[in-house]
């Protein structure tokens, strides 16, 4: 299996290389599976079958680009820019959260996705 997955949401399809966490290890082995978009300022999150502990690297501010997991809520969140939480120009999620692979594809391609958008993800080959 690849370290390179394919998130689709609605028509916007987004490629991501995933790094070397637990958290991105736990994702690859949940593949395929899908949910549904939500959204929170300028950021897609979704619910998803994945469990992970908060690594002791997580944070809540992140760069565009970053796949963040949320422990909180099984969810991922993909923020490409500011969010109801920001201060300034900086990107900032609701709660510290890992993150777990980096977008290889343009994040704000994202900004053209709507609440509800179907969510599929799988591993490329």
């Amino acid at each position: 299996m690849s370290n390179k997955i394919l998130i689709t949401i609605g028509k916007t399809k987004i490629e991501a290389q995933l790094l070397e966490t637990p958290t991105a290890r736990n994702v690859k082995d949940a593949l395929p599976f899908a949910s549904k978009a939500q959204l929170w300022g300028n950021e897609v999150f979704f619910e998803t079958p994945v469990m992970a502990e908060l690594e002791a690297d997580a944070r809540d501010i992140v760069e565009a680009g970053e796949l963040a997991f949320w422990t909180e809520g099984n969810g991922i969140a993909i923020a490409f820019g500011k969010t109801p939480a920001s201060e300034g120009d900086e990107i900032r999620l609701a709660t510290k959260a890992n993150i777990w692979a980096n977008a290889i594809t343009d994040v704000t391609l994202l900004k053209k996705c709507k609440a509800d958008d179907f969510i599929f993800i799988e591993s490329l080959v």
